[in-house]
């Protein structure tokens, strides 16, 4: 990776030294994508010997010291430190800051361990899910989805929601939406009420 010079840095060291308050080279799109998508996709080993593995933590915020430590409870149990550091992305819905992560919310984080086992995070996704859906209902703000045999509320968030059909381009018309119809939905949980606010639904794939 190079900086706006063209010098040549290790990630590692620049995540350190951005989590001990230096000060914001780039941002972390430099190290890797931070749409939502993402957060799902097959992690790649990176091809600069350099460069170390990254790791991937997920859970539960179950305390925040100093806006930026967050401590999680994985769902098997575990514990992680996730250290947001200046050039950590964040993506709550939208991309967002260290403000909008409170405890109670859920995460996935994907960033490099450090030497005490912290990971210093490059990218978290607060809240997010993907759900396989059916259609049940459709309100002028909201969708009931049928999920796992249960049913759940999909907010249209204006501004934010998007459609995709039948592979299409996404589209803020969420009118060609059906019920009965087989739907993916990209979006962030609510832990305050168990709805979804939806980022995108996914139909005809």
């Amino acid at each position: 990776m190079k900086d706006a010079t063209g010098s040549t840095f290790d990630r590692r060291r620049f995540l350190s030294a951005s989590a001990l308050g230096g000060a914001t080279v780039v941002g972390a799109t430099a190290l890797g994508a931070v749409d939502p998508d993402a957060a799902f996709a097959a992690p790649t080993p990176p091809l600069d010997p350099a460069v170390a593995a990254t790791s991937f933590a997920e859970g539960l915020i179950t305390g925040i010291d100093g806006g930026t430590l967050l401590h999680v409870k994985g769902s098997y149990g575990e514990r992680h430190r996730i250290q947001l550091t200046n050039a950590t992305s964040i993506w709550k819905l939208h991309p967002t800051t260290a403000d909008d992560v409170e405890t109670g919310d859920g995460l996935y984080a994907r960033g490099l361990e450090m030497p005490d086992g912290t990971i210093a995070a490059d990218a978290v996704w607060v809240n997010i899910v993907n759900l396989d859906v059916t259609v049940r209902g459709i309100g002028k703000d909201r969708l009931a989805l049928g999920y796992h045999g249960g049913e759940l509320i999909g907010r249209i968030v204006p501004g934010r929601s998007t459609a995709s059909y039948a592979g299409a381009a996404l589209t803020d018309d969420l009118s060609g939406v059906r019920m009965g119809q087989h739907a993916l939905v990209l979006g962030a949980w609510r832990p305050k009420d168990g709805a979804v606010d939806i980022a995108r639904i996914t139909v005809g794939h």
